[in-house]
């Protein structure tokens, strides 16, 4: 259901976001990827971000979560409280998978069979950085800001209530298998950002936030994580920015590999504390067909 109501939502938000850039244009769309390049649409493009993301992830998931519970909020994990543990330890989470995403996104460049595809995997790479640049911001300190709701919390919000609010608590529920749940829904979150060089620290990612929503149950944890790691690609931008250099340069996380294995050890730490903080609760339970047919 969830899927499909998604699906659904990125065709209403699609029809919707081609009116918007068919007014930016007057009415002159022509060649589309002309349209998403030309700085002179920022406004419009911005505006087709914002639109897909709500009618593609937040509706169809909270949709859902009231045809499952009288409680979505709830069975969603966003009606649990956080504490000050709880933040540290997502903050220093969060901290230690940029080195581990890091290694990884240089392991995921230096793969032999990918060598074959390499111009067009950067082609592909020189696209969204463009594309990135057109939607960012960063000429101000407002301009800043606004980047950092755009770019960083709307995204971080929305694919949090979808993939693990939503997929993976979901999946988890109907399989009695969470890990499984946590590694298909990150490779899913891994695939829908087509990025061949991001593949592996955006699956690493989507691991790292599933584990925080499955030891805790709380996505305002995985929101915050999010946000946090999406704040710190913005603001690199931003400097960089300030500095004169290309902001392509600050989208080039990679590190060395063994930096990765380094921060290995302490994330696990770090998630046992998280895990230790965090009580477990009743499960909260959806409602089958015949209570949903029964007003129950």
């Amino acid at each position: 259901m969830l899927i499909g109501l998604a699906i659904l939502g990125l065709v209403i938000g699609s029809v919707i976001g081609a009116l918007i850039l068919f007014g930016a244009t007057d009415g002159g769309l022509g060649d589309m990827d002309e349209v998403l390049k030309d700085p002179k649409n920022a406004n419009a493009i911005r505006g087709v971000q914002v639109i897909s993301v709500l009618f593609g992830m937040l509706v169809p998931t909270l949709v859902v979560a009231k045809i499952l519970n009288r409680k979505p909020f709830q069975l969603l994990g966003l009606g649990k409280k956080i504490n000050g543990k709880q933040i540290g330890l997502v903050v220093l989470i969060v901290f230690a998978s940029l080195f581990i995403a890091g290694a990884l996104g240089y392991l995921n460049k230096e793969l032999p069979f990918f060598q074959n595809y390499k111009a067009d995997f950067e082609e592909l790479e020189r696209s969204y950085a463009e594309q990135v640049e057109i939607m960012i911001d960063l000429k101000s300190f407002g301009g800043y800001l606004f980047s950092l709701f755009i770019m960083a919390f709307l995204p971080a919000l929305c694919e949090e209530i979808l993939f693990r609010g939503g997929l993976q608590n979901f999946l988890a529920r109907a399989t009695k298998k969470p890990w499984v749940a946590v590694i298909v829904v990150s490779l899913l979150f891994s695939l829908i950002h087509f990025s061949f060089y991001g593949f592996f620290p955006r699956l690493f990612l989507g691991i790292m936030l599933g584990a925080i929503f499955l030891y805790t149950g709380n996505l305002w944890l995985c929101i915050v994580a999010h946000f946090l790691n999406n704040a710190l690609a913005v603001t690199a931008m931003y400097v960089y920015t300030l500095q004169g250099k290309d902001i392509k340069e600050a989208m080039n996380d990679e590190m060395p590999f063994y930096w990765g294995l380094v921060a290995l050890p302490f994330l696990i730490f770090l998630f046992i504390g998280l895990k230790r903080n965090s009580k477990p609760e009743p499960e909260i339970r959806t409602y089958n067909p015949p209570d949903i047919i029964n007003g129950i």
